[in-house]
């Protein structure tokens, strides 16, 4: 049985709304597909829809109550509503009397990449030592955060939220929210090169996420990086001299010490704030590592034992989206290994992706196959940018790539011809090709901007084992 979150008391409180009944949820839900019995439902409304259209549905799904702006139609007398001002604005209200109510230590990260991957390692390995709250999946902007916020347990000893943008400001608005006792910055990267002139300029926006610590904070950030001094001076502009710094650098404070690849894991060994720790990561991939010393260093820093959390680390699953693997079959009964990092992209984590896949062993004659989809908000260079990674897979020793996309179409004619698999214009015309190509024990990594709808190929692939099976997994 779930506890108890919020009352109707404890919600008037917070939003300043008014109940028309009295009422207990055990959760919060904006989406009546993902609503559980006994959430709390948030009719947020948007440019394309209204949330008011779906109250009823909530309550035939079990909803507890709704936060409405006005009484919806369809509802019986007797539903109980919490009606404010502003739906979106009660979310961020219960966000922050979430906040201001819990005795928890909180973690912001954010970054260009490994910010959702540093969350996850967070919760897995906090959450074997105590009770812990994190961010669902990549609930990382105006809504996902102070929804995040608002789903806290009670008794939560650790508390890890998300933090991403777009633009300038964005950062601002949500540490205003979480008010972290730890900042992480994972590193800074060509990911938003459609808002922003210069890495400089998305350093300084990530940097936002500072300017809401307490002088007693710790700044978390990449010594590798170039601009690790410009990011320094920002938290000390705000009153941040705690620093903390993660990578190889030799003055790092959670400094590598050496480590090895595998095709399937990691095995590390760190100074984490003067302890020697040697740990096994059960992903593989370098970028796996410098996120595990990012994490280690905030465990530390929150007070939590560093190498309980580094032994758990052998135990962090792929993320769906984020290098989960998978074994699927084909129609004649073979099977192919899937990496489905079809989440997001940008130049960073391609070039990661394509190293975990060139460290791929495949069975018998397999080839290592990149699928990869246009990498978005780019900017005017984006062509470049992606013809730019025809060096580092050529290097890489893979065996062919598929592409899609009008930005992807560079990429594949900047491609040794040997290395050239099929381009389309989308995904799904590309997911058609891919059924037909994929031969016995061949390694498929799938890597795509999310707007490049790269999910579908994964969908594709894996629905061949579906259909082999009749249509059951």
């Amino acid at each position: 049985m779930r506890e108890i979150l919020w009352t109707a008391a404890e919600a008037a409180d917070a939003t300043g709304g008014e109940n028309t009944h009295d009422w207990q949820a055990t959760g919060l839900s904006l989406n009546t597909r993902s609503l559980e019995k006994g959430d709390l439902f948030f009719a947020l409304q948007g440019p394309n829809f209204d949330g008011h259209d779906y109250v009823a549905t909530a309550f035939e799904e079990g909803a507890a109550a709704a936060v409405v702006q006005r009484r919806p139609e369809r509802l019986s007398d007797d539903a109980p509503l919490l009606i404010v001002d502003d739906t979106l604005g009660a979310l961020n209200r219960f966000g922050a009397a979430a906040r201001a109510n819990s005795t928890a230590k909180f973690i912001g990260v954010t970054g260009s990449v490994g910010k959702t991957t540093i969350k996850e390692i967070l919760r897995h390995c906090l959450s074997q030592q105590a009770e812990t709250a994190a961010s669902a999946a990549s609930f990382n902007n105006h809504w996902g955060v102070p929804l995040s916020l608002a789903r806290m347990q009670r008794n939560a000893v650790y508390a890890v939220n998300e933090m991403g943008m777009n633009s300038t400001g964005e950062i601002r608005e949500l540490t205003k929210l979480v008010r972290p006792d730890v900042a992480i910055i994972s590193t800074i990267e060509a990911a938003h090169f459609e808002f922003f002139k210069s890495l400089e300029e998305i350093a300084e926006a990530k940097c936002e996420i500072f300017e809401a610590m307490s002088s007693d904070g710790v700044a978390i950030l990449n010594r590798d990086h170039q601009l690790f001094d410009l990011m320094a001076e920002k938290a000390q502009k705000n009153g941040i001299t705690n620093i903390v710094s993660f990578g190889e650098h030799p003055k790092a404070e959670a400094r590598l010490v050496g480590y090895e690849l595998f095709a399937e894991y990691s095995r590390v060994q760190a100074d984490v704030c003067g302890k020697i720790i040697d740990y096994t990561i059960s992903n593989p991939g370098f970028h796996w590592i410098l996120n595990s010393l990012a994490a280690l260093a905030a465990i530390d820093a929150v007070g939590a034992d560093v190498k309980k959390a580094a032994a758990d680390l052998s135990t962090v699953h792929g993320l769906p989206g984020r290098g989960e693997k998978s074994v699927q079959q084909l129609a004649n009964g073979k099977h192919f290994e899937l990496i489905d990092d079809s989440y997001n992209a940008n130049p960073a984590s391609v070039r990661a992706s394509i190293n975990v896949l060139a460290n791929a062993v495949p069975d018998n004659s397999g080839r290592r196959i990149a699928v990869l989809g246009d990498m978005l908000e780019l900017g005017k260079n984006a062509k470049k940018i992606h013809a730019d990674l025809a060096g580092p897979i050529a290097d890489s020793g893979i065996d062919l790539v598929f592409t899609c996309g009008q930005h992807m179409k560079a990429l594949h004619e900047a491609l040794p011809a040997n290395l050239r698999g099929t381009h389309t214009e989308n995904s799904h015309e590309l997911a058609v090709v891919l059924a037909a190509e994929l031969l016995a024990d061949d390694v498929v990594s799938v890597k795509g901007s999310l707007g490049s709808k790269m999910s579908v190929i994964i969908e594709a692939l894996k629905s061949l084992s579906a259909q082999d099976n009749g249509g059951e997994e």
